[in-house]
């Protein structure tokens, strides 16, 4: 069969044929989608304690990281000084700190 989007069909067969045909291929790729899914989202259980742990560690590691960067960022834009003082150095005095 031709794959021309404007195939002509004579006959009752030949569209029962595509039928089938389109949806083989619509489950093929299904298949495929949902093991690429699986893959990607569902990982295996860590089975022995060294895993466990390892897996304990980096998530701590990704908390922690996340408590600076938030810590560091509060500080930054409202742990400052509360008051404006006035800048010192003339024109370019935004280049001093």
């Amino acid at each position: 069969m031709n794959d021309n989007p404007l195939q002509t069909y004579r006959s009752l067969e030949e569209i029962r044929m595509r039928k089938e045909m389109l949806r083989r291929e619509i489950q093929k790729d299904n298949g495929q989608i949902k093991s690429t899914w699986d893959g990607l989202f569902h990982t295996e259980k860590a089975t022995t304690p060294s895993k466990r742990m390892s897996g304990f560690m980096s998530t701590g590691a990704g908390v922690m990281d996340g408590i600076i960067l938030g810590w560091k960022l509060y500080r930054k834009f409202y742990g400052g000084k509360k008051t404006k003082s006035k800048k010192k150095g003339g024109l370019l005095g935004f280049f001093k700190k």
